[in-house]
């Protein structure tokens, strides 16, 4: 139900800014096929929160039992997000991640701290990549694109994605996850069309902003279109 999703997006922001434990939060829409998209997937909303302390312990066993997810829901959001969504039989995703490498802002803060630029993790990884687009720059962008996020999707290591964004063609994201940080290494740097796309966006100055951090997956709960992504 796309009204549902557009009321939440309203709805939600007095429970989250009146909850002092979290640091940050973001209500996004989504885009369709998994990346930066034109056109929006009514179906499917996304909030993101950064914690001071988690309100839930972290433990991963049945996870795609949406019954967990909606009572990890009540624990973490309260009781007025969480009805909402099982009033409205939402299907629910939950991925907890601890951040542990990035550079840039987003609304000038650094959402997730200070963040080192590299560490030797390589297990299993998350991508946040987000930018926001100058006006006059929305054209090369959303040109240019398209190719990208077809070809991650067939890469090496991938295993799934969302495209998400708080303002439709002006504030996109992309959230990635990768088998390993070299997957997703060969992707973003070794990639022709990927790679072309990263020297057009600093050379023309495509981006009036720009974020991008990786994450540790700690654990997930409930599931996006019936999959778990972690656990596939």
């Amino acid at each position: 139900m796309g009204w549902a999703g557009f009321i939440s997006m309203a709805i939600f922001r007095l429970p989250l800014w009146r909850n002092s434990s979290i640091l940050f939060w973001k209500l996004m829409g989504c885009g369709k096929g998994g990346s930066f998209s034109i056109t929006p997937d009514l179906q499917q909303w996304a909030i993101l929160t950064v914690w001071e302390n988690l309100p839930i312990s972290i433990d991963s066993s049945n996870s795609l039992s949406q019954t967990i997810a909606q009572e990890n829901a009540a624990n973490i959001y309260g009781k007025f997000i969480s009805g909402w969504w099982k009033l409205m039989g939402a299907e629910i995703y939950t991925l907890i991640l601890e951040p542990i490498e990035g550079h840039g802002t987003w609304d000038r803060k650094q959402p997730f701290g200070q963040l080192t630029k590299s560490n030797d993790y390589n297990g299993t990884i998350c991508v946040l990549t987000r930018a926001t687009i100058r006006l006059n720059k929305l054209q090369h962008f959303w040109s240019n694109v398209e190719s990208v996020a077809k070809n991650m999707a067939s890469s090496k290591g991938f295993i799934g994605s969302v495209g998400i964004g708080e303002i439709p063609f002006i504030k996109q994201a992309t959230f990635s996850i990768w088998e390993s940080k070299d997957d997703m290494k060969n992707f973003a740097y070794k990639m022709h069309e990927h790679t072309k796309v990263i020297v057009k966006t600093r050379k023309e100055k495509w981006y009036s902003e720009d974020l991008f951090v990786r994450f540790k997956p700690l654990a997930s709960y409930g599931s996006l279109n019936g999959i778990d992504l972690l656990n596939p």
